[in-house]
C-alpha cells in the first residue's frame, strides 16, 4: 500500500461504477478512507466490497439522486452530523444525453447544470470547513476534454462541462491559501457504461454497428484504443496526493492524445 493518503477521508461521487469506482479503489490503495456516493444502493453495496481495506479501514457509502438537490443536501448534512470530515472530494456524475445543441430543450440544460455544477457547489460548501481545519484539501472534478475542444454531438455536455471548468478555476484561486487544490481531470473515450450508451445511440441512428462506430472513435485516438477506468483513476489519485500540492487550477486531459489543442 502507498500510504501517502493514510487516514485521509475521501468522498467519491458516482462511486458505484466506472471511473468513480476506479478512483475510489485507487485512493483506498493509497490509504484513504472512502465514502462512495451515488443513487443506487445495491450497486454501492457491491462496489464497497471491491475497495481494498488495509490497516483496518472502514469504508462506507451515501445514497442520493444527484438530480434531487434537496436530497443531496440532506444526505450530506446527515453524514457530516456524524462528526466525519473529508479532505478529498471527487466530483463525478453521469453526463447528459447526446445530441446537437440546437435540438436541446432548455430543461436539458437545467438538469445538467443542477447535476454537474450546483451539486458540486453544494458539496464543496459542506466539506470546505473540514478541509480548512485540516490544512489539506483536494477537490478533483472529472469532466471532459470538451472543455478544451467541443465534441461533436454532445451539445449540452460541451456547454455545462465548460461552466464546471470555469467554476473550478475560480474556486482554485479562492481556496489555495488554505492548502486546498482544485483540479479537473478530462477523460477521453473510456470503457464505461457511458461510452456503451453513446455507441449504441450512434449505431441506432446510423444503422451501422456499434463496432463500426467504436473503430471510428479509436482511429481518432493516437494510442488507438479506449482508456480503462483505472487509467483515469491514476491521474485522479496523483492530483489528490501530497506530491501534487503545487498543482491547482488545471485541466488535465487523459485521452490518449486525442485532443487537438494544447
Amino acid at each position: 500500500m502507498d500510504s501517502t493518503l493514510l487516514k485521509r477521508r475521501a468522498l467519491v461521487c458516482g462511486g458505484s461504477q466506472g471511473i468513480g469506482l476506479a478512483s475510489g479503489v485507487a485512493l483506498a490503495e493509497r490509504g484513504a478512507i472512502i465514502t462512495l456516493f451515488a443513487r443506487n444502493k445495491d450497486r454501492l453495496e457491491r462496489a464497497l466490497e471491491s475497495l481494498p481495506t488495509p490497516a483496518g479501514q472502514e469504508h462506507g457509502f451515501l445514497v442520493a439522486d444527484f438530480d434531487d438537490m434537496p436530497q443531496v443536501a440532506a444526505c450530506m448534512e446527515a453524514g457530516l452530523e456524524s462528526g466525519k470530515t473529508y479532505q478529498i472530494l471527487i466530483n463525478n456524475s453521469g453526463g447528459p444525453p447526446g445530441g446537437p445543441v440546437i435540438e436541446a430543450h432548455r430543461n436539458e440544460f437545467i438538469i445538467a447544470f443542477n447535476r454537474h455544477l450546483l451539486v458540486s457547489q453544494t458539496l464543496v460548501q459542506n466539506l470546505l470547513p473540514g478541509m480548512i481545519h485540516a490544512g489539506f484539501g483536494r477537490i478533483v472534478n472529472i469532466i471532459s476534454t470538451s472543455v478544451k475542444q467541443p465534441l461533436v454531438g454532445l451539445g449540452v455536455s460541451n456547454t455545462i462541462r465548460g461552466a464546471v471548468a470555469n467554476w473550478a478555476k475560480t474556486l482554485a484561486s479562492e481556496v489555495a491559501v488554505h492548502g486546498i487544490t482544485v483540479n479537473n481531470v478530462l477523460p477521453g473515450a473510456t470503457e464505461t457504461a457511458r461510452l456503451e450508451a453513446l455507441l449504441k445511440a450512434r449505431a441506432q441512428k446510423s444503422g451501422e454497428s456499434e463496432e463500426h462506430h467504436a473503430d471510428l472513435m479509436k482511429a481518432a485516438i493516437p494510442i488507438r484504443r479506449f482508456a480503462q477506468p483505472e487509467e483515469i483513476a491514476a491521474a485522479v489519485a496523483f492530483l489528490c496526493s501530497p506530491s501534487a500540492a503545487y498543482i491547482t487550477g488545471i485541466n488535465l486531459p487523459v485521452d490518449g492524445g486525442r485532443t487537438g489543442t494544447l
